[in-house]
C-alpha cells in the first residue's frame, strides 16, 4: 500500500497570526520588538496577566496580544508544521491507528489535485473548497472519518452526527479501525463529500 503523500495548507489561524504581525506596525504604530520590550517592563508577569495587561492598557485585541506574549516567551506564534501535527495524532497508545489514517490520507490525496489537509491536534480537516471530509483518532481503537454529506439519510454503518441541526459542516461519520474496513462503501461515501464541494 503507498504511503499519503499530503498536499498541506496552512492552517487559518496561521494565517490570521501571520497578518496580524505582519501589520502591527502599521496598525499600532511598533513594530513587534518594541512591543516586546514594553512587556518586558511591564507588571505583569504571567501569560494570561501580559494579555490583560496590553488589552487594557494599549486597547491590543486578543490576537495581537497573544502574537506578542508569544514571541516574547520565544514561542513562535505563526510556526505550523502540519506533519509534527499529523504524527502527533498518532502517538502513544494510538500508533495502530496510522495505517488506516495514512490510507484514508491516500485517498482523499488521489480524489483530485484541489485537495488539501490541514492537521490539527485533535483531527485532520480535507479541504476542497471547504471542508468536505475529516480524519480523527476518535479513541485509541477508532477513526471516525467525519464526512460533509448535507441532507443525505443515514444508513447502518453512515451515522448521522447531528451537524446539520447544529449548522456544522461535518454531517455524517463512519467509524473504521483497520484499513480492511476502508472498503468500497467508505470509499464511495468520500468521494460522494468531495463532489458535493463544488
Amino acid at each position: 500500500m503507498a504511503k499519503s503523500t499530503p498536499r498541506f495548507a496552512d492552517h487559518p489561524a496561521v494565517a490570521h497570526l501571520q497578518a496580524v504581525i505582519g501589520n502591527l506596525e502599521k496598525n499600532t504604530g511598533k513594530p513587534l520588538e518594541e512591543w516586546v520590550r514594553l512587556v518586558k517592563k511591564a507588571p505583569a508577569t504571567t501569560r494570561q496577566e501580559r494579555m490583560r495587561w496590553l488589552k487594557a492598557e494599549h486597547g491590543l485585541g486578543q490576537t495581537t496580544a497573544l502574537a506578542i506574549v508569544s514571541a516574547l516567551e520565544d514561542e513562535n506564534p505563526i510556526d505550523y508544521n502540519p506533519q509534527q501535527f499529523l504524527d502527533g495524532l498518532y502517538a502513544g497508545a494510538k500508533a495502530a491507528l496510522r495505517p488506516a489514517g495514512d490510507e484514508l490520507m491516500r485517498l482523499a490525496m488521489a480524489l483530485g489535485p484541489d485537495v488539501t489537509a490541514t492537521p490539527c491536534k485533535t483531527f485532520v480537516p480535507l479541504c476542497r473548497r471547504h471542508v468536505f471530509a475529516q480524519i480523527k483518532p476518535a479513541t485509541n481503537t477508532r477513526i471516525d472519518l467525519g464526512l460533509a454529506l448535507g441532507k443525505t439519510k443515514a444508513t447502518a454503518r453512515l451515522l448521522d452526527t447531528g451537524g446539520l441541526a447544529k449548522g456544522d459542516r461535518i454531517t455524517h461519520r463512519i467509524a473504521i479501525t483497520s484499513v480492511a474496513e476502508i472498503d468500497t462503501e467508505v470509499r464511495r461515501w468520500l468521494k460522494a463529500a468531495y463532489e458535493a464541494d463544488q
